[in-house]
């Protein structure tokens, strides 16, 4: 809000002050009004509404932020051009030598050279052109429009508005013509019919000739709003925010459709997935990130990246253009590269899908060494070139086979490809041999078929098992005496108490003892067949009535 001074006010001015202010704001008071009787908008910020102190500004006004310094002529005046001042009779010294006007030189000229000049014939003096001067400020220099002529626009539209009439001129006279055309062949029901789909073809096809001129004069009619002191006046053109399309947002009201996100209005999934390619236009803005220079983008991202990290200075985003002009080097040397690679590999090996044939130094070997020869194709000088020899013997057919060996693979194995053989000593058999070979394979086949078909499920072998406790020694079971002695011996020294015995039995009893046996004693949990046999013979039978004598 404007203010005339910076009296001090108490707390409830202020505060009515700034309801006033809001209530302005809003458009529910009216606006403040200037020394000149205009409104100030209520929305203008204190700091600039407001009047510097040195002002001493009574009234609240907006004068202290126009522009006080007019300049002097440079919009209102510019240059007559061709305007001529003084026409003299002859010539004078110092004038220009072909025309005779003294505003320029003959360099400077813009007449056509005459064959004569002026100087010369001293006739058809030209009058010198007025020349003016103006002190333009610093705007006023750079001005591209300063002494601009808005009257020749005119030109301007009225060559648009006379090529508009002439198009609608023409086609009033084409529609004249169909509609005698159609009178003509009324009474011919074909030609009728046919005139009938030409005439629904023609309307079909949109031009901008056709349009009705009431809705081009509605097009560009203004519809003013009503004035506000807070907006003020302002136009808006009738049609110019018509859509017809429908905003992406609303192509699926789907909650779970693809999402949109009205910060950065994007929507990166397709909202009709299930709709056929040719009928929508909107398939989600990821269509768009692989189609046009995208690709490219990327290709030099990436690039930059990867030489960056190789130690060259070089950033998308602080110098575009030189990481673009080094990317595009880089491609350029690529390509030369690779094409000087493949001249190399066709010039060294030759190219098998052309029909040329292969020289015959490359099938021979190749050297350096200089070779000539006469006309008999004698050697005159130089060494006649080796020819390459394989490590391996060549042409070499041992046992009466054909093909060398290796020409046969099969199996993973070598062999001759005449009798088919994998054994490199073997005899060539021939053709005997293949067959031979072949049933071989055919009987080992029907051998395992046959084998297969009759095949039974074989009977579970049962495991050997010791006896259980309380059960009878099987008859075929062979005992040690010296292990079943040893065994006997062990179980008498447990039935012992720990205090009997000699120090080496008690050192025993305590390694066999589970409970304080050390870490790298060697324990052996195992029941033989012998420690049964000394459990079965020193066990207590509770129901024996001479238990009381076996002790």
């Amino acid at each position: 809000m404007a203010t005339a001074s910076m009296a001090f006010k108490s707390r409830e001015d202020h505060r009515k002050q700034l309801e006033l202010e809001e209530a302005r704001k809003a458009g529910l008071a009216p606006a403040e009004v200037d020394e000149d009787g205009k409104e100030i908008n209520p929305h203008i910020p204190q700091y600039m509404s407001s009047a510097p102190w040195y002002l001493n500004a009574e009234r609240p006004s907006l004068k202290h932020q126009r522009k006080w310094k007019q300049d002097p002529n440079y919009t209102d005046k510019w240059y007559e051009r061709g305007a001529k001042i003084f026409q003299a009779d002859k010539y004078r010294k110092g004038a220009c030598q072909n025309c005779g006007a003294m505003t320029h030189d003959a360099k400077s000229c813009m007449e056509r050279p005459r064959k004569k000049g002026a100087i010369h014939t001293n006739m058809y003096i030209a009058p010198d052109e007025k020349i003016e001067t103006f002190e333009l400020d610093y705007d006023g220099k750079r001005d591209r429009w300063n002494g601009y002529d808005t009257s020749t626009y005119a030109r301007v539209v009225d060559r648009y508005e006379a090529r508009d009439d002439a198009r609608r001129n023409h086609l009033k006279e084409q529609q004249l013509k169909k509609l005698e055309e159609k009178s003509n062949n009324q009474n011919d029901e074909a030609a009728a019919v046919a005139e009938v789909s030409d005439e629904d073809e023609d309307d079909l096809r949109v031009d901008e000739a056709k349009v009705d001129e009431s809705k081009q004069m509605d097009f560009a009619k203004v519809e003013k709003r009503v004035r506000t002191t807070g907006g003020g006046s302002t136009g808006t053109v009738r049609n110019l925010r018509i859509r017809e399309d429908t905003a992406k947002y609303l192509l699926n009201l789907d909650v779970n459709s693809s999402h949109y996100d009205p910060k950065t209005r994007s929507m990166r999934e397709d909202p009709n997935p299930d709709t056929d390619p040719n009928e929508k236009f909107y398939g989600g803005d990821n269509q768009y990130r692989t189609s046009g220079q995208a690709s490219e983008f990327k290709q030099l991202t990436m690039h930059a990246w990867e030489a960056s990290e190789k130690g060259q200075d070089m950033h998308m985003q602080a110098a575009p253009s030189q990481a673009e002009f080094l990317y595009k080097n880089f491609m350029i040397s690529k390509d030369k590269l690779k094409t000087k690679t493949k001249d190399t590999i066709m010039e060294k090996y030759g190219n098998a899908a052309t029909d040329e044939d292969i020289p015959r130094e490359l099938l021979l070997g190749q050297s350096e060494s200089q070779v000539e020869y006469d006309r008999a194709g004698r050697i005159i000088k130089g060494q006649e070139m080796a020819i390459p020899r394989s490590k391996y013997e060549e042409d070499i057919y041992p046992n009466n086979h054909t093909t060398v060996w290796g020409s046969w693979w099969k199996d993973h194995q070598w062999g001759y490809k005449c009798c088919k053989q994998m054994i490199r000593n073997s005899y060539c058999l021939g053709i005997a041999g293949i067959e031979a070979a072949e049933e071989a394979i055919d009987h080992m086949k029907a051998n395992i078929a046959r084998k297969e078909a009759t095949e039974e499920v074989p009977v579970a072998a049962e495991e050997k098992k010791l006896a259980p406790w309380g059960t009878d020694v099987p008859e075929d079971q062979v005992l040690d005496p010296k292990r079943l002695n040893e065994a006997l011996r062990k179980f008498d020294d447990n039935l012992l108490g720990p205090y009997q015995g000699t120090m080496e039995d008690e050192r025993k009893r305590e390694e066999r003892d589970e409970r304080k046996r050390k870490y790298n004693v060697k324990w052996n949990d195992e029941v033989t067949a012998e420690d049964m046999e000394a459990y079965r013979m020193k066990r207590t039978h509770h129901d024996d009535p001479m238990k009381d004598f076996l002790n």
